[in-house]
């Protein structure tokens, strides 16, 4: 029985990138002219930004520093 509705076969392999959500510090670090940089280091992977200053910061702590962790609504425009 399927609540949903449909077969319950899927066709999604989950790499269809129309269907990921975007990290929101990584759009962020692009919104403000920077290049996100994806480094494996002994604890996994960490986003970087390297901004137009030559300034290299973790993506989430820009973003935490520069927006409080605030995500903006999207206005739809």
């Amino acid at each position: 029985m399927a609540a949903c509705g449909g077969d319950g076969a899927s066709d999604d392999d989950g790499d269809d990138p129309s269907t990921q959500i975007a990290n929101p510090a990584s759009v962020f670090c692009v919104e403000q002219g920077g290049e996100v940089e994806i480094v494996d280091e002994t604890d996994g992977q960490v986003g970087y930004c390297n901004l137009p200053d030559g300034t290299r910061i973790e993506e989430w702590a820009y973003f935490n520093e520069q927006t409080g962790g605030t995500i903006p609504e999207d206005d739809g425009g």
